[in-house]
C-alpha cells in the first residue's frame, strides 16, 4: 500500500501564541527570543521576517534590522501548553505521530482514510480543527514520503496546504533548488555548485560514481532524495538521548567562583528535570562557549547512573579544570547527561540500603522536588545562589 504522510508545521508558533494572548500585537513585527544584549531569536512573526529577521539570529542583529519590532521573552511553559492542545488534535486522526519539535510533526495517515477520507481531506480537517480550537494556523504538506511532505509543507506558508500525489513527485521536486534538500548544508551546497548542480533534476542526472567520489555514502543518499526516494517510517516515539540545560549570560563570566555558582544552579535544574522524567544518566557533559564563540565540551562517564544534582555538580567541577574557564571570558555554560536509563521505581527507597548518605540524598531530592512543584524551579535554589 502506498504510504500517505502529512508534515504539519505551526506558523511562526511562538509569536502566534503571543498574538493569541494579546490580540493588539496582530499584524506587528513580533520577535521572541533571549536578552537583547546576548540572546538569539527563537522565532519571528512573518511581519518581522520581511525585515530579514530569522531564528538563531543574534537579538542585537534583529534589533538593528527591525528597530520598531516588539521583542518578547520566551514563555516556554505557555508554548508547551498550546502545543499539547495541538498534538491532541493530531492524535485524534492517527496514533502514528512523530513529533519533531514543539510545533512540528509527521503523521502517517495511511490507515486513517476509511475513517477520515483521503489524505488531503485529513490535512484540511486537521487545519480546520486546529484553527477552531486554538486560533492558530498550521501549514501542511501531503506526500508519499516524509522527505517530500516536509518540503511541501514549506511551499505555501503561512496557512498553506501543498499536496504531492505519488505520480507527481518528480514533477514537484525537479525544479526546486538543491538548498531545499535535507542534508545539504553550506559545504555540500558549494560542492554541488562546483559540479554545476543547482536543482533536484540536475542532481538526479549526476552519475552515481561522481557523487560517491565527491561525497562518499552521503552521495548515494543525495541521489535518492533528488528523486523523492525516502522509505523512512513515521516513528511515534523516540527514546530520549540526553537531557540538559544551558545558559547564555548577559555579561561574560571572568572568574572560576562565579562559573561554579552558575554550574551549581544548572546541575540542580537538570537533576530536577531528570527526576521528573524518571531517568538517570551515566555520562555527564560540560559545555563551555567562550566570548569569541569558540565552543568546547568535556565529558565523564560514571560507573553508575545518577539523577542527583550534587553528584552532577561535583563531576562538572572536575571537568571545569580541563577548560580555560577563569582564564578566558565565558559566554555560555551548559550541562547535559546522556546514556539515560528509565527508573520505574526510582522513588522507592531500598529497605536494607546500607549507604545512609545515599538514602539521605534521595530523601533530600524528594523534598526538593516537592518544593519545585509547589514554588517553581526559579524560586528554590541553594543558598549560595540567593542573589542569582
Amino acid at each position: 500500500m502506498q504510504k500517505a504522510i502529512i508534515h504539519l508545521d505551526m506558523d511562526a508558533f511562538y509569536p502566534s501564541v503571543e498574538v493569541l494572548d494579546n490580540p493588539a500585537l496582530k499584524g506587528k513585527p513580533v520577535i521572541v527570543g533571549g536578552s537583547r544584549e546576548r540572546g538569539v531569536v527563537a522565532s519571528a512573526s512573518y511581519e518581522a521576517r520581511k525585515f530579514g529577521v530569522h531564528s538563531a539570529q543574534p537579538m542585537a542583529t534583529a534589533m538593528r534590522l527591525c528597530p520598531h519590532g516588539i521583542f518578547l521573552p520566551v514563555r516556554m511553559a505557555r508554548y508547551r501548553e498550546v502545543s499539547k492542545q495541538v498534538f491532541e488534535i493530531f492524535y485524534h486522526f492517527t496514533p502514528l505521530v512523530e513529533p519533531l519539535s514543539i510545533d512540528e510533526a509527521f503523521l502517517d495517515v495511511t490507515g486513517s482514510t476509511r475513517l477520515f477520507g483521503q489524505p488531503e481531506d485529513i490535512a484540511r480537517k486537521i487545519k480546520k480543527v486546529v484553527l477552531e480550537e486554538t486560533g492558530l494556523t498550521v501549514s501542511a504538506g501531503v506526500a508519499p514520503s516524509k522527505f517530500v511532505a516536509k518540503i511541501a509543507s514549506d511551499m505555501d506558508k503561512p496557512d498553506g496546504l501543498t499536496i504531492v500525489p505519488p505520480d507527481r513527485v518528480r514533477e514537484f521536486l525537479n525544479p526546486l533548488p538543491i538548498k531545499k534538500m535535507w542534508g545539504v548544508g553550506k559545504v555540500t551546497h558549494h560542492a554541488l555548485m562546483r559540479l554545476n548542480v543547482r536543482t533536484f533534476k540536475e542532481l538526479s542526472q549526476v552519475p552515481l560514481k561522481v557523487l560517491e567520489k565527491e561525497f562518499g555514502k552521503h552521495g548515494l543518499k543525495l541521489h535518492q532524495l533528488s528523486m523523492g526516494i525516502d522509505d523512512r517510517e513515521v516513528i511515534p516515539y523516540h527514546d530520549v538521548k540526553s537531557m540538559g540545560h544551558e545558559e547564555t549570560f548577559p555579561q561574560d563570566i571572568l572568574d572560576m567562583d562565579t562559573a561554579k555558582k552558575e554550574l551549581l544552579y544548572l546541575a540542580n535544574k537538570v537533576a530536577h528535570r531528570m527526576r521528573k522524567k524518571e531517568v538517570a544518566g551515566r555520562t555527564v557533559t560540560l559545555k563551555v562557549k567562550y566570548s569569541d564563540f569558540r565552543q568546547i565540551t568535556r565529558s565523564k562517564t560514571l560507573s553508575k547512573s545518577t539523577d542527583d544534582g550534587f553528584e552532577i555538580y561535583s563531576i562538572v567541577c572536575q571537568l571545569l579544570e580541563k577548560t580555560a574557564v577563569g582564564k578566558r571570558p565565558v559566554r555560555l555554560l551548559g550541562i547535559s547527561l546522556s546514556q539515560l536509563s528509565f527508573l520505574a521505581a526510582r522513588r522507592q527507597l531500598p529497605l536494607f540500603d546500607q549507604d545512609m548518605d545515599s538514602v539521605r540524598r534521595k530523601n533530600l531530592n524528594m523534598a526538593l522536588d516537592s518544593l519545585y512543584e509547589k514554588y517553581g524551579e526559579e524560586n528554590v535554589r541553594p543558598g549560595v545562589l540567593f542573589s542569582k
